[in-house]
């Protein structure tokens, strides 16, 4: 097999740029949407969790349809290229409505403009994650991909913490300051998706040779996916452990706010302060995460920073009110695990693609990050559609005047059980198969077949 070249640093920065669009509204959908839903436009705590739960739901569906969709599609600017804009047209307009609702909105409301989002959503994230496993074949430089992708990603959010801070502090209202984070994210997305249409290639056009019809396009069946995807031990171990750990982050995401005010005592300034040094930390951590990965293994990295984020939040409930400053370093030493928990595990994913490659003779990336999005929407679902009608159960109101119990209802869901989710999706991928050396043979394999033709293109 023949070693390409390192990806030309531009392409990296021009692929990940994207990533800042799409970071804007995540925090703000799955941190301030819900309690700004039940609050503010008065849904209530369990209405709102079940809506937008039913509303997440829907991806079974959608996800899994994109992509395999998008690894059939055949057209002159590639395969992802089509869905990702066709996507980001669906999703600003509909960003903006669910940012901006109307007087008098409904749970009808909510579900349809949700529903828009998450559609949109999907037809970028699916074909979005898969290009990125599609332009490098190299262990660590995959690696390197997503945690420029996944850095990017936390400086939109940085920007989506400030954008409402600016507004507050300019006497604007919580509704404006959505508002203003939807019209950010679209402001950001129509240049950087321009030029990752325009610049970065899609796989088929890196090869040396010309693309062969792949057996993915000629051999397809749903049946045969979805055995291909149950037979791939590699993928369910790790797709398994991303998703408890994803419901791990779920449920401080959802309640964050909530214990903010009601636990800790915060104000608006001390709230705005404890989420920038979150994510803060999360940048800045980076570069160490990518050196820990070279040297054990992305499982390996990926669990130390699992283990980190466990020992910072078990100190949580220990926390007491109006603690800020020993909250503080929960927040930094938490959040410096957050940039391995976001790089690591989509360039793991895909390492096991190609894995699928070598087992199945399939050319199938959307496919598999179909999954991952699915698993990974599912899991943030779940916290909010769980953790507000928990809370709910134990009394807790969102308008104050709450006992002890409900109060330690809070911080445990909020702290507590993710505690025992992580250490779980720790046990699960510390042994992942798949390390950088097993992943050269699997390359290596994958080039013999091809040059005994059997059936599709070396991946030069």
């Amino acid at each position: 097999m023949t070693a390409r070249p390192p990806l030309p640093l531009r392409l990296v920065v021009l692929y990940a740029l994207p990533a800042l669009a799409l970071a804007v509204p995540t925090i703000p959908v799955a941190v301030y949407l819900p309690t700004f839903y039940a609050e503010t436009v008065g849904l209530g705590l369990t209405l709102t969790g079940v809506i937008l739960f039913a509303s997440r739901a829907f991806d079974v569906i959608t996800d899994p349809l994109v992509g395999v969709l998008s690894d059939r599609t055949k057209s002159r600017f590639g395969r992802r290229k089509p869905w990702a804009l066709a996507g980001g047209c669906l999703v600003a307009p509909a960003l903006i409505a669910l940012f901006n609702p109307p007087d008098g909105a409904t749970w009808v409301y909510l579900l349809g403009v949700s529903l828009l989002v998450y559609l949109g959503w999907t037809m970028i994230a699916v074909p979005y994650f898969a290009w990125a496993a599609e332009l490098s074949t190299d262990y660590s430089e995959r690696a390197k991909l997503t945690s420029w992708r996944e850095g990017l990603t936390l400086v939109g959010i940085v920007i989506a913490g400030s954008v409402p801070a600016i507004i507050a502090g300019s006497g604007g209202t919580e509704s404006e300051g959505l508002l203003a984070v939807a019209l950010v994210a679209v402001a950001l997305g129509l240049p950087t998706f321009f030029l990752l249409a325009w610049y970065v290639p899609d796989r088929a056009n890196l090869s040396r040779s010309k693309p062969k019809q792949s057996i993915a396009q000629t051999r397809f069946s749903f049946k045969n996916t979805i055995h291909a995807l149950r037979a791939n031990g590699p993928f369910r171990r790790l797709i398994s452990a991303w998703f408890v750990n994803g419901f791990a982050n779920g449920l401080p995401a959802a309640l964050f706010p909530l214990y903010l005010t009601h636990a800790l005592g915060a104000s608006e300034t001390e709230k705005g302060i404890l989420i920038f040094s979150y994510f803060a930390a999360g940048i800045a951590a980076l570069p160490f995460w990518m050196f820990l990965s070279r040297h054990i293994g992305k499982h390996r990295a990926w669990c130390v920073a699992m283990m980190i984020a466990v020992a910072a939040f078990a100190w949580v409930p220990f926390i007491e009110h109006g603690a800020i400053i020993a909250f503080a370093i929960v927040c930094v030493v938490s959040g410096s695990a957050l940039g391995a928990d976001l790089a690591l595990p989509p360039a793991m994913q895909a390492d096991v693609i190609d894995y699928d490659k070598w087992r199945f003779d399939q050319d199938r990336a959307g496919t598999f990050f179909a999954m991952w999005s699915m698993a990974t929407k599912f899991a943030l679902a779940l916290g909010v559609g769980l953790a507000f009608p928990a809370l709910d159960a134990f009394g807790f109101s969102s308008q104050g005047d709450n006992t002890a119990t409900a109060l330690l209802a809070l911080t445990v869901i909020y702290a507590g059980i993710p505690c025992v989710l992580k250490t779980i999706a720790i046990a699960m991928v510390w042994n992942h198969p798949i390390s950088a050396r097993r992943l050269r043979a699997i390359q290596s394999r994958i080039a013999r077949k091809s040059i005994k033709g059997d059936g599709y293109e070396a991946v030069n």
